[in-house]
């Protein structure tokens, strides 16, 4: 069937129709945000211990989406599309069981006898293990220490925890007071049912100290390394004599910690397992007091319904992060008159949700500078990403012309400020706050599951999208900025350029994989001067054209993220998109394979104007889909504008 640029046009204006009418009365959009098998069970252990009620309905509905997601063998993976994980699982289970799924039931029978087929809960990676711990299922003998003395440290310790990415440390504080308490949920009924069913010896004979190692295969993704372990016996000497004054300060200082993050971020914190930890250690310190029965409230945010059942989502929303691409797919359309309304209540939503003050205190709680900043979600949450301030800015600046009152010079020079302050010395942006340890740290990682947790890296990503931002920052804020401006986009340049593989491909570190990276990585290129005729960017083109699928699109399976490799798979909408908008952008829009992938999507676009739900496309940590649910709706739109306004041709000619 032939196709003209009216049937582009057409295409374009059925996705905008169908998306715009998901837009909330707030002006945002936001989507699913599950994927993340080990969400679910953390806050449904968080309820046990403290005696929370989880309503009948909603029990039903968290069952039904843990056993969707069972594996034909029983077991969970450690994502929605992952094969065997032993921490989910063993999580998985006890959250059934908790939820009410009696012993006998067929499913959760399936997942007990590959839990026991595959070594028990012993073999579960850490994270599953301490949760366990706290459960009073598992002995806190079998840890590896989390010791809260580590923040007594003074900072200029290279291995002291305020050094660590910000997720991670934010992870481990709670962790480290829980530790430091062995704090677990007194023993009742149910806990000495699963004490059995969890393991293929009495739990009584089992000694747990011997286990701190013991780890299941599909559980050992990254090894414990030989420092880790040597700095953990190290600890565990510390830890026999560990107690008295020196331990009640220590966690005096991690409660305070924890405390300042429940308050700068109205007790949503960072993420969603902070947000559970958090809430435990309140429940231990203060029983039914009035911070636990808010972390409880605050942990409703997370919990989102589903044709699937109920899930827990990775963040409180992805709202900020939506609105901003959204917002530049639609401005990139010719329908921008149409869709006014929509731009203009978008707008109020990005310019209600800049972070206007820094947190009290900041150095002290070790915490970047904020004011300036957009968080991924919202302005309550708080805490600012390089990338989600750049694209808050981008979209703000850009709407500029098609809203009522234009945000404030003064507010989009902050946001330019903040990014400044965040480029690392190699050149590059990382996610939340500059680098702050060297990449030896890695070698402390203790999660046994996740990859680059340990301190936060430069990535290409978030580079560009502040490249992108400082680009179009050019001329709004005086001589001085602009020089500012060149000296950084000199350094990023370099370091977009560094980082481009052999193949001309970049690694994306958070969506699969190579599309993602390569279509950031161009645009930065491009960003800073480059030309079409670039050595780096025709690399990154000819990569892009020799991995299209017969079928026009393009598509990466999720090992690629692990293998760091590209791992071919069905073609996506979201991975076609992130290609034919690469192509596009440096010049190649009149090309068979530009065309190939517009058609593509042309084709994949459903009566109603959505495109299919496809596999998972994101990623954190190089281990662990999550969804971006709207991914598959506003970058198709946007491929498509940008490719049916440049394919000059198109408009003399038909689309095989």
């Amino acid at each position: 069937m032939n196709k003209t640029s009216a049937d582009v046009k057409d295409t374009i204006h059925k996705g905008l129709l169908f998306f715009t009418g998901l837009q909330g009365k707030d002006g945002s959009w936001r989507g699913e945000y599950g994927g993340p098998q080990f969400l679910l069970p953390m806050y449904v252990a968080a309820c046990h211990i403290a005696k929370r009620s989880i309503k009948q309905g909603q029990k039903e509905s968290m069952i039904r989406f843990l056993k969707h997601y069972q594996n034909p063998d029983g077991s969970l993976g450690l994502h929605e599309e992952d094969s065997a994980c032993m921490f989910t699982t063993a999580l998985g289970y006890v959250a059934l069981r908790m939820l009410g799924v009696e012993k006998k039931d067929t499913q959760a029978a399936a997942m007990r006898k590959w839990m026991h087929d595959n070594g028990t809960a012993l073999g579960a990676a850490s994270w599953g293990k301490f949760i366990l711990a706290v459960l009073n299922l598992y002995s806190y003998d079998g840890l590896h220490p989390i010791t809260p003395e580590m923040w007594l440290l003074p900072y200029s310790v290279p291995f002291h925890p305020g050094r660590f990415w910000c997720h991670s440390r934010m992870v481990y504080l709670p962790m480290s007071w829980l530790y430091g308490k062995r704090a677990q949920a007194p023993a009742d009924e149910l806990t000495l049912e699963l004490r059995q069913e969890l393991y293929d010896a009495d739990y009584e004979s089992i000694d747990f100290s011997k286990h701190k190692d013991t780890i299941c295969p599909c559980d050992n993704i990254y090894p414990l390394s030989p420092f880790y372990k040597a700095a953990s016996k190290l600890l565990q000497t510390y830890e026999r004599r560990a107690g008295g004054t020196l331990r009640e300060k220590a966690l005096d200082e991690v409660y305070k910690q924890i405390s300042f993050e429940d308050q700068a971020t109205h007790f949503i914190d960072i993420g969603p397992v902070n947000s559970v930890l958090n809430t435990l250690v309140h429940h231990f310190h203060s029983p039914g007091g009035p911070e636990e029965n808010k972390s409880f409230a605050a942990l409703d945010r997370y919990l989102v319904n589903t044709p699937e059942g109920t899930k827990f989502n990775g963040y409180n929303n992805t709202a900020l992060w939506d609105t901003a691409f959204t917002t530049q797919a639609i401005l990139s359309t010719p329908f921008v008159h149409e869709f006014r309304h929509s731009l203009q209540n978008a707008f109020d939503y990005i310019n209600k949700n800049q972070v206007l003050e820094d947190v009290p205190q900041a150095s002290l709680h070790y915490r970047h500078r904020s004011k300036g900043g957009w968080p991924f979600s919202d302005v309550e949450h708080g805490w600012p990403i390089t990338d989600c301030t750049a694209e808050g800015f981008k979209a703000a600046k850009e709407l500029s012309p098609w809203v009522k009152q234009p945000m404030e010079s003064s507010r989009l020079r902050m946001a330019i400020e903040l990014i400044l302050s965040m480029q690392n010395p190699d050149g590059g942006w990382a996610s939340y706050e500059k680098k702050r340890g060297g990449d030896w740290l890695e070698h402390l990682n203790p999660s046994q599951v996740f990859s680059a947790i340990m301190v936060d890296h430069s990535y290409v990503e978030c580079s560009s999208a502040c490249m992108q931002a400082l680009s179009k920052a050019r001329g709004m804020f005086g001589t001085d900025m602009d020089r500012k401006i060149k000296r950084a986009m000199s350094r990023a340049n370099a370091f977009v350029r560094k980082t481009q593989r052999a193949d001309g491909s970049w690694y994306g570190s958070w969506a699969v994989c190579f599309t993602y990276g390569t279509w950031f990585a161009t645009t930065a290129l491009l960003a800073a001067g480059a030309k079409n005729s670039d050595h780096a960017l025709q690399n990154a083109c000819g990569f892009l054209v020799a991995h299209q699928n017969p079928d026009g699109g393009w598509g990466e399976h999720f090992s690629s993220c692990t293998e760091q490799r590209w791992v071919k798979s069905g073609s996506t909408a979201v991975q076609t998109a992130w290609a034919l908008s690469s192509l596009v952008r440096c010049g190649l829009a009149n090309t068979a394979a530009a065309k190939r992938g517009a058609t593509f999507l042309m084709r994949r676009q459903q009566e109603d104007g959505d495109w299919p739900e496809e596999p998972l496309v994101g990623v954190f940590n190089k281990t662990t889909l999550i969804d971006y649910e709207n991914y598959r709706r506003y970058f198709p739109i946007w491929a498509l504008a940008e490719w049916d306004r440049e394919a000059t041709d198109l408009r003399a000619s038909t689309l095989e």
